[in-house]
C-alpha cells in the first residue's frame, strides 16, 4: 500500500505538549544501553531528564528504555505517568510499534481520563498503521489500525488528532477494498463467477467511497453476465453510470452489455 508516512518533524511537534521542563540539569552521559539502562536509583528528575536527552538525540530505543525504568524505579510520581506516555513516543519512533502499543494501552488502563488520553489512542492507531502491509498479505493489521483509529475519532471527534486519523481510515478504507478487488480478480481468473461476484459486491457495499468502487461495479457486470443473469448485469452497469457517468469502467460496461446483452 503506498499512504504517506507521518512525518517524524511532524510527530515531534504532537508530542512536543508532554515535554517537561527539567527541574534539574543532571544529563545522563555518553554509553551504551547497559550503562545507561541497568538499575542505578537515581532521582526522578534526573532520570527522567536523561530520558529527554536521549530523545533529543534521537536515541530512540535508549529513550525508551529510560523512559520505562522511571515508571519503574518511580512508579507513584507524577513522572512515571508521563514517562508511560513518552515511552510509548520513543519505541514508536525506533519503530518498534509492539511495545509501543503496549506502553500506550497501560497508560490508558492506569490514566483513561488523562487529558493526553487522546494522544495514548492516536499513538495507537499510528503504530498499526505503519505495519500495514501490501494487499497480497493477511489484512489483520489493517483491520486493526482501522479499528484504533476510528476509535481516535469517535471518542475525540473534536481533537487534533481526529482529523489526521480520519484521512488514515481513508486510506486503510482503500486498502481493504483493495485486497477485496485482489481476492476477487483471482476467482475471475479462476472461473469462479460466483466467488468473484461475492468479492466485488462486498467493496461495492462496504468501501463505496474508496478509488475501487467503479471498477467494482465493472467486475460485477462481467460476473453477472458470465454467470447468466444479465438482468444483474444490466443493474450493476446501470449503477456505475448513474455515479461515474465519465468514468472508464462505465465505457467498458457499457461496451460489454452492448456486445453481450443489448436487449436486456
Amino acid at each position: 500500500m503506498t499512504h504517506p508516512i507521518p512525518s517524524r518533524a511532524r510527530l515531534r511537534l504532537l508530542v512536543a505538549a508532554l515535554a517537561i521542563t527539567p527541574m534539574l540539569a543532571a544529563c545522563a552521559g555518553g554509553g551504551n544501553v547497559k550503562k545507561d539502562t541497568r538499575y542505578v536509583a537515581r532521582d526522578v528528575n534526573t532520570l527522567y531528564r536523561a530520558a529527554q536527552d536521549r530523545l533529543d538525540r534521537q536515541q530512540y530505543g535508549l529513550a525508551a528504555a529510560l523512559f520505562d525504568e522511571v515508571e519503574r524505579q518511580h512508579p507513584y510520581s507524577p513522572w512515571a505517568r508521563r514517562a508511560q506516555l513518552m515511552s510509548s513516543f520513543s519505541y514508536y519512533m525506533d519503530r518498534e510499534y509492539t511495545p509501543a502499543i503496549e506502553a500506550a494501552q497501560r497508560f490508558l488502563s492506569i490514566h483513561p481520563g488523562n487529558k493526553d488520553a487522546p494522544y495514548a489512542y492516536y499513538l495507537i492507531g499510528l503504530s498499526y498503521y505503519e505495519q500495514i502491509s501490501d494487499v497480497t498479505r493477511d489484512q489483520k493489521i489493517t483491520q486493526q489500525a482501522q479499528n484504533a483509529l476510528s476509535e481516535v475519532i469517535r471518542r475525540y471527534p473534536d481533537s487534533r488528532y481526529a482529523a489526521d486519523a480520519r484521512l488514515k481510515v481513508d486510506l486503510v478504507q482503500d486498502h481493504l477494498a483493495g485486497k477485496e478487488m485482489e481476492i476477487g480478480r483471482f476467482y475471475q481468473r479462476s472461473s469462479n463467477w460466483l466467488a468473484a461476484s461475492i468479492r466485488f459486491r462486498e467493496v461495492v457495499d462496504k468501501y463505496q467511497t474508496t478509488s475501487h468502487a467503479p471498477e467494482a461495479l465493472y467486475r460485477l457486470t462481467e460476473s453477472y453476465l458470465a454467470l447468466g443473469i444479465p438482468a444483474e448485469a444490466k443493474k450493476s452497469a446501470a449503477v456505475l453510470g448513474a455515479n461515474y457517468p465519465g468514468n472508464e469502467w462505465y465505457e467498458r460496461a457499457y461496451k460489454l452489455m452492448q456486445k453481450n446483452a443489448p436487449s436486456v
